[in-house]
């Protein structure tokens, strides 16, 4: 019987099912978290076999321990994930230390978390990338500047999500930006990026041992996850329904040069909405960056519904056995969208959901933790033409007030962009 860790299985809430998944397959499921036992939901008590409960995760000696105590009481560990953005360092480290090969090693961690070193395996798989500068000093960001125009993006360079990322239009808005850094995050390095005029476009896909997909779809976010964040905007986005022949080309060019295996991957392109001379031309596919995880929330649930099938198997299959048999049905689009707290929307909840009772997948609060980049409200709903689907986001993100509606109006112009053609 195989050993599998999950660190924090009971974050994101979804992941329960990774684990039902592993242990249906017959696999020993042993889970790390830093929620008391009586509180986890009892479908992922279910589907562990063994919890170890620490008083932080963030503290490396104690779930050391609780990888030790596992190891003494079964034996060795043949897998240990999280498939969480925010824990793959340590679950690299924790790999490293206790000889476990079947996953990315400390010395993995650069190529797939700075995205700075991101940059060569891109290009290595003949993948355009935009330009970019480690911030430095006033003299040298502005240099760079004269180089690419504003506006700018500036990150962490090793960072989660788009948490405390800017968009930068002006010198003084540089200088205001290098001042907080310095003040709040001096040792915190940043990347400074051209800015590029695109939607993002996804390759999500299940790798197997030998590097190669046996499960591969996509999502499209029209607007940048930045701006929800900053603009304490609505959030919408969707899982295409047929995933374009490029995306899938660039996926699993990415997944070769990154020397990606066993896993389950959300790679993120910019498809650009205009041409610019650097990268190229409208609808060209430029490279934005690689998480090697799932993407993140309820993401799996979506491409669920999207293909008529079940991700959280079809992973812990690869995991078992090296492949699967689980078929994909009919595709579907699968719509998210994320209603943020304190606007005046036309329509009330109550009302989208007689209107869409046929269509909605999934209606809930959205956790805080994830409520920055997500809303607060989401409803998600699948349809079979996107017609349908541009009605759905129209009628749930419709507002009242006329600022509100300035931005729905840009909304609707960013969805009537269309879609390349799937093949």
């Amino acid at each position: 019987m195989q050993n599998f860790i999950f660190i924090s299985p009971n974050f994101p809430t979804n992941y329960w099912q990774f684990c039902r998944e592993l242990k249906n397959n017959g696999l020993n499921v042993l889970g790390i978290g830093d929620q008391p036992y009586e509180e986890l939901k009892p479908e992922l008590k279910a589907s562990l076999n063994e919890y170890y409960k620490v008083n932080s995760l963030e503290n490396y000696d104690e779930v050391y321990r609780a990888v030790a105590f596992f190891t003494f009481k079964y034996g060795r560990i043949d897998w240990l994930e999280s498939n969480n953005e925010y824990w793959l360092e340590r679950d690299a480290a924790l790999r490293t230390d206790f000889h476990i090969t079947s996953g990315f090693q400390t010395s993995d961690m650069p190529r797939i978390k700075y995205k700075s070193k991101m940059k060569e395996y891109y290009q290595k798989a003949g993948i355009a990338t935009a330009r970019y500068h480690m911030v430095d000093d006033l003299a040298g960001c502005k240099a760079f500047v004269a180089q690419v125009g504003y506006p700018v993006v500036v990150k962490p360079d090793n960072g989660v999500g788009a948490s405390d990322t800017h968009r930068l239009s002006s010198d003084k808005e540089l200088e205001a930006f290098l001042a907080y850094k310095e003040k709040e995050h001096p040792d915190v390095a940043y990347i400074m990026e051209e800015f590029v005029r695109a939607e993002v476009n996804s390759y999500d896909a299940i790798i197997d041992a030998h590097g190669n997909p046996i499960f591969e779809a996509g999502n499209v976010s029209p607007v940048s996850i930045m701006d929800i964040v900053n603009n304490d905007d609505n959030s919408i986005y969707y899982i295409i329904k047929d995933l374009p022949e490029d995306t899938r080309a660039a996926g699993r060019a990415a997944v070769k040069s990154f020397g990606v295996k066993s896993r389950f991957v959300h790679f993120e392109f910019f498809r650009m909405t205009e041409n610019q001379a650097s990268m190229g031309k409208k609808g060209q596919i430029v490279a934005l960056e690689v998480n090697m995880r799932p993407c993140g929330g309820f993401t799996p649930d979506m491409i669920d519904f999207a293909r008529s099938t079940n991700v959280y198997k079809i992973w812990a299959d690869m995991i078992a056995f090296g492949g699967t048999d689980m078929p994909v049905g009919e595709h579907y689009y699968c719509a998210f969208a994320g209603r943020r707290d304190g606007k005046s929307f036309v329509y009330s909840h109550e009302q989208l959901m007689q209107k869409y009772q046929d269509n909605m997948r999934m209606v809930d609060r959205i956790p805080e933790a994830l409520s920055g980049a997500m809303g607060n409200q989401m409803y998600v709903a699948t349809f079979s033409t996107r017609d349908e689907m541009e009605k759905f986001y129209s009628d749930v993100l419709a507002v009242t007030d006329a600022t509100n509606a300035k931005v729905q109006a840009e909304l609707t112009k960013v969805l009537a962009l269309g879609e390349p053609e799937a093949v």
